[in-house]
C-alpha cells in the first residue's frame, strides 16, 4: 500500500471522515461566536475568552491524544478504537454546547446580570465538545501518512479528502441558519440544528473506521517520554515551517469566516444572505479543488499553496477597500474569488506536512505520527483560540452591541477583521512557506534513503 496506488474505496473511507471534522469546525467558527454573542447574550469579550480558553483546553488535549495512539497497539490499529468511542460524546456534547442556559433558568431570568455564571458554563461545555472531537480527529489525522508514501498519491488521498471537507463546510454553512429558523424559538432552533449536524458527525467517524484498514507495520514504535517527543518535533526543519504556515493560514481563515456573519447581518443588513454567500464561496472552491491537485504536479505543492493564499489576501483586501459600501453583488463576486483562493490550498497542507514527517523518520527510525499531529492540531487550536479572542475583544473596543444599529467605529472594527488583519495572517504564512524546503525531487531522495537503511537493517 505504501508503494502502490490506493483503491477507490479506502481513499472514499478515509476522505469521508472528514465531512464530520470540517462540518465541526465550519459550525464552531462561523457560528458558536454568534450564537454566544447574539443567542445567549454574552458580551463579546467574554465570549472571546471562553472560545480562547475552550480551544487552549483543546490544545492541550490534542498532544495527548497522538502519545497515546502511537503507543496503542490493539486488533484495530493504533488510531481506530479512539475514533470508534468518541464518536457518541462528540454527538452528544455538540447539543450541550447549543443548549442556552436561560432554557433552564425560569421567569426573570435576566443574562447580563449573570455573564460570570454564563462564561463558566461555557467553558465547560466547550472544554467536554473539544476533548471528544480531539479523541476523533487526532487520530484520524495521524493515518494520512500510514495510508501511502508515494508523494502525489498523498496528494490524491487528500484531495479526496477535502473534496469531502468541503461538503462538510457547505453544511456547516448552507444548513446552520435553515435548521435554526425552523422552529419558532432560536433556542430550540440551534438544539435542532447541534443533533442533525452532530448525528453528521458520529455517523462519518463510524463509516470510516469500518471501511478503512490500518495497515501492519514492522516499524519501531516510538519510546521516548511524553516531553522528549513532543519537543523532539521542533527539531525537524521543514515540519516547523508547515506548522507555522499552516497556524496563520488557520488564524486568517477563523477570523474571516467568524466575522463574515456579523458583516452580512449589520453591515450589509442582510443577514440571511450569510448562507447564500458562503454557498458561492464553498461551491466555487469544490470545483477548483481538482485544479489544484493537477496544478500540484506541474508547478509543486508549495507554489499552489502561496498562490491559494496570495489569493486570499487580494481578496480580503478588496472586501474591506470596496464591499462595505457597494451592492451585495459585489461582495458575492469577491466571495467566488476567495473560493477560487481557498480551492487552491485546501488539499496543500495536509499533502505537504506527511512528507516532512517522512524525513523525521529518515533521521530518527521512528514513527511518531501522531506526535507530530498532536502539535499540528495544538497549534491549530491556539491559532483559533487567539484569532477568535482578537475578534471578541475587538468587537468590544470597537462599541459593538448585539441586535443594534452600530456605531462608525464598530463598523470600522468589523470590516478591519475581514480585511486588514485577515491578510496579514495569510501573508505571514506566505513568508514561513517560502523557506519551505522539500521538493519533489527531494521526497525522492528521502524515501530511497529511507529504503536503503531499512534494507540493510532486514539483512
Amino acid at each position: 500500500m505504501e508503494n502502490d496506488k490506493l483503491p477507490l474505496k479506502v481513499k472514499l473511507g478515509f476522505g469521508v471522515c472528514d465531512v464530520g471534522g470540517s462540518l465541526f469546525f465550519t459550525v464552531i467558527a462561523f457560528w458558536l461566536l454568534n450564537f454566544l454573542t447574539d443567542t445567549v447574550l454574552i458580551a463579546p469579550s467574554l465570549a472571546g475568552t471562553i472560545i480562547l480558553v475552550g480551544r487552549i483546553w483543546d490544545a492541550v488535549t490534542d498532544p495527548m491524544f497522538g502519545y497515546v495512539s502511537d503507543r496503542t497497539t490493539s486488533r484495530w490499529g493504533r488510531r481506530r478504537p479512539y475514533m470508534l468511542f468518541g464518536s457518541v460524546p462528540l454527538f452528544l456534547f455538540m447539543i450541550v454546547m447549543f443548549t442556552n442556559p436561560a432554557l433552564f433558568a425560569g421567569p426573570g431570568w435576566e443574562p447580563e446580570s449573570h455573564q460570570w455564571l454564563l462564561s463558566a458554563w461555557g467553558i465547560a461545555a466547550l472544554c467536554l465538545l473539544s476533548t471528544a472531537f480531539t479523541s476523533v480527529n487526532i487520530p484520524y489525522n495521524a493515518l494520512t501518512p500510514e495510508l501511502t508514501r508515494n508523494y502525489h498519491e498523498r496528494t490524491s488521498l487528500n484531495g479526496y479528502r477535502f473534496t469531502f471537507a468541503v461538503f462538510g463546510m457547505f453544511m456547516g454553512s448552507g444548513l446552520v441558519l435553515p435548521l435554526v429558523n425552523i422552529p419558532a424559538s432560536k433556542d430550540i432552533g440551534f438544539i435542532l440544528m447541534a443533533a442533525i449536524l452532530g448525528a453528521v458527525m458520529m455517523v462519518t467517524a463510524l463509516i470510516t473506521v469500518i471501511v478503512v484498514r490500518e495497515p501492519t507495520t514492522e516499524r519501531a514504535a516510538p519510546t521516548a517520554g511524553f516531553f522528549k517527543t513532543y519537543l523532539h518535533v521542533f527539531t525537524n526543519g521543514p515540519y516547523v515551517l508547515i506548522l507555522l504556515t499552516w497556524t496563520f493560514h488557520t488564524m486568517a481563515v477563523t477570523v474571516v469566516s467568524g466575522i463574515l456573519v456579523y458583516y452580512f447581518k449589520y453591515i450589509h443588513t442582510a443577514e440571511e444572505k450569510t448562507t447564500l454567500a458562503l454557498l458561492i464561496f464553498l461551491g466555487v472552491a469544490v470545483a477548483v479543488i481538482p485544479l489544484s491537485v493537477l496544478l500540484s504536479r506541474r508547478i509543486g505543492k508549495k507554489a499552489v499553496y502561496i498562490l491559494g493564499m496570495l489569493t486570499l489576501s487580494t481578496v480580503v483586501m478588496a472586501v474591506f477597500f470596496f464591499a462595505h459600501d457597494r451592492s451585495l453583488g459585489f461582495t458575492f463576486a469577491m466571495m467566488a474569488g476567495a473560493g477560487v483562493g481557498m480551492g487552491l490550498i485546501y488539499p496543500m497542507p495536509f499533502s505537504i506536512v506527511p512528507d516532512a514527517i517522512e524525513y523525521d523518520y529518515l533521521k530518527t527510525g521512528q514513527r511518531n505520527e501522531g506526535a507530530f499531529y498532536g502539535i499540528w492540531t495544538f497549534l491549530t487550536k491556539v491559532g483559533q483560540a487567539l484569532a477568535i479572542g482578537v475578534m471578541g475583544w475587538t468587537l468590544s473596543l470597537s462599541g459593538f452591541i448585539a441586535n443594534r444599529i452600530q456605531i462608525d467605529s464598530a463598523i470600522l472594527g468589523i470590516r478591519v477583521l475581514v480585511g486588514p488583519v485577515t491578510a496579514l495572517f495569510f501573508l505571514l504564512g506566505v513568508l514561513a512557506l517560502a523557506f519551505y524546503p522539500i521538493t519533489e525531487k527531494r521526497y525522492a531522495e528521502i524515501l530511497s534513503e529511507i529504503d536503503r537503511k531499512e534494507s540493510t537493517r532486514a539483512e
